[in-house]
């Protein structure tokens, strides 16, 4: 399962781990604009807590150290002495016992051959083996796997190149068919989602594959399945992660949704000046026949205007003799309202 994770928007990035001698790398990426920039590996690759095989180790460490020097013990007092004979039977036969005696983790499956033929599928716990005429073949994880993988410059139906980014989960429930149909299962998976995703990718348009994600992943999961199904694999979900368009073609698609947002800005700017003039002219009927309040409204305008902007306001002598005619009826009106 490949540990590389790439990086959005980035021809070629990553952080490349070594989990057996603790060394990290993070690749510099180069992106569209020719700029260098560090990745950081906190940001592309989350670390996670593995099963340890130390205890099979242990086992068989203290299983041939035991059976050792029982032997040499037990033959240094049948002889008398411990010669260079009784050391090497000693060591011979505690190699003999540790090859016949073996540990399967819970999650593990062993196929074992006998004189190359397969005889049976062991673990998990303790089995047993004969020395030199059965040998276990492989140990097979029947745990969940994950492997990424992805599609990089994939043309679709309309002639527009993606990159595409997925995730495969999956686990190998026939151990000996993993061991006796494909030499590496794990390789071959990864290859067929590969292969997979580009065929899908294919047969259909940019726009296609950028909306229908979640059938984009019932296609690879049914492609996969019938790929992989004679091999004793079988897969859970694929899950597509990223979908990146080019750069020219994102630049496009911003420009048409800019524009396609100003136009709906401008319906509504029409929508709403058609909207007042509808009601200026309902309040224009009602002007229309009665002076006083045209008057009115418009000193009522014109104290708004001023106290909004704190200044002071000349009037002509003519606008302020029309305010002089309908001072007595404003002060009637605002009688009548007092009342």
């Amino acid at each position: 399962m490949s540990k590389t994770m790439k990086v959005r928007g980035h021809r070629a990035a990553g952080v490349e781990e070594d989990f057996g001698g603790h060394r990290k790398r993070a690749q510099v990426a180069m992106s569209a604009g020719y700029r260098m920039a560090v990745v950081p590996e906190a940001e592309t690759e989350i670390m996670g807590e593995r099963a340890s095989n130390a205890g099979v180790i242990l086992f068989s460490v203290v299983v041939f150290a035991v059976v050792f020097g029982t032997s040499l013990f037990c033959l240094d007092a049948a002889l008398n002495g411990m010669g260079l004979a009784a050391f090497v039977a000693a060591l011979v036969f505690a190699c003999a016992v540790t090859m016949s005696v073996h540990i399967a983790q819970q999650w593990e499956k062993v196929v074992v051959l006998r004189l190359g033929r397969l005889n049976r599928v062991a673990g998990p716990g303790v089995f047993f083996t004969i020395p030199v005429i059965e040998s276990s073949a492989m140990r097979i994880d029947s745990r969940v796997r994950v492997t990424t993988f992805g599609a990089e410059e994939t043309l679709t139906s309309d002639l527009v190149p993606l990159h595409v980014d997925a995730v495969l989960f999956w686990m190998v429930w026939n151990a000996e068919a993993a061991c006796t149909e494909v030499s590496d299962f794990t390789r071959a998976v990864e290859m067929a989602a590969q292969t997979a995703l580009r065929d899908a990718i294919g047969r259909g348009g940019v726009a296609e594959v950028a909306i229908r994600r979640e059938q984009l992943d019932r296609e690879l999961k049914s492609a996969l399945e019938e790929k992989v199904g004679d091999w004793g694999v079988t897969i859970l979900s694929v899950e597509v992660r990223d979908i990146i368009l080019p750069q020219e073609l994102q630049d496009i698609m911003s420009v048409e949704a800019q524009a396609e947002q100003r136009k709906k800005a401008r319906i509504i700017l029409a929508e709403a000046e058609r909207d007042i003039a509808d009601m200026l002219e309902d309040a224009g009927g009602g002007y229309a026949g009665n002076d006083e309040a045209m008057r009115l409204r418009a000193m009522h305008l014109l104290y708004e205007s001023v106290r909004e902007t704190g200044g002071t306001v000349v009037l002509p002598s003519s606008f302020s003799e029309g305010f002089r005619d309908i001072l007595p009826d404003a002060k009637t009106v605002l009688k009548d309202l007092g009342k």
